[in-house]
């Protein structure tokens, strides 16, 4: 990791290779939305999204950036789309997967901005970005991620139309996996798998 910063100047840019990191929750027929939306709510889920992904560097599409309506604190949101769209001034809009990564790994710090340099200090100590979503971000980035986080959600949802690609077990190993664990405000089951590329 290198950075560079002149005397007297007060932006600088930090370089850095990235450990690329896909997270999703998916049922057992890889589902993982309809119109949209989540299918179904999980606190602990919720929890442990925002446990692993604090700090770092999240990518998202249009799409699922639309879903979430705002950014999302203490994480730089970067976000895939070929259009501009009206957002605050912290959303990284980028026009492809390429971009999206690049924009992950260049940090650009402004002395100025205090809530910046903290967060770029966590994002450097941790590292690494994740790919939050969806489905065709996640097709289009899975050949290039190093690690999937996997809440599988212990049911099976016919009417999706947003689908998890398949985690093909020639090219990911099964690095942990919790104990299956029960929601009790919805009855489901689930647990925390971790991937990693063999």
């Amino acid at each position: 990791m290198a950075c560079d910063q002149g005397p007297g100047s007060s932006v600088g840019f930090i370089f850095r290779t990235m450990q690329k990191n896909i997270i999703a929750a998916v049922a057992d027929n890889m589902a993982i939305g309809r119109d949209n939306e989540l299918l179904w709510h999980i606190s602990a889920d919720m929890k442990y999204f925002r446990r692993v992904t604090m700090g770092c560097p999240i990518i998202m599409g249009y799409k699922t950036w639309l879903s979430i309506g705002r950014p999302l604190p203490g994480r730089r949101n970067i976000v895939i789309t070929k259009s501009h769209f009206d957002a605050p001034e912290s959303v990284v809009q980028v026009p492809d997967v390429a971009s999206a990564f690049a924009a992950a790994e260049e940090v650009q710090v402004n002395a100025a901005a205090a809530q910046e340099i903290q967060a770029t200090a966590a994002q450097c100590s941790a590292g690494q970005c994740f790919i939050i979503g969806g489905a065709k971000t996640y097709e289009r980035t899975l050949a290039q991620a190093d690690k999937l986080y996997i809440t599988h959600v212990h049911t099976s949802v016919p009417d999706a139309d947003a689908f998890f690609p398949a985690i093909d077990p020639a090219v990911w190993t099964l690095q942990s996996e919790t104990p299956p664990e029960t929601d009790p405000e919805n009855g489901l089951q689930y647990s925390f798998a971790v991937y990693v590329r063999k």
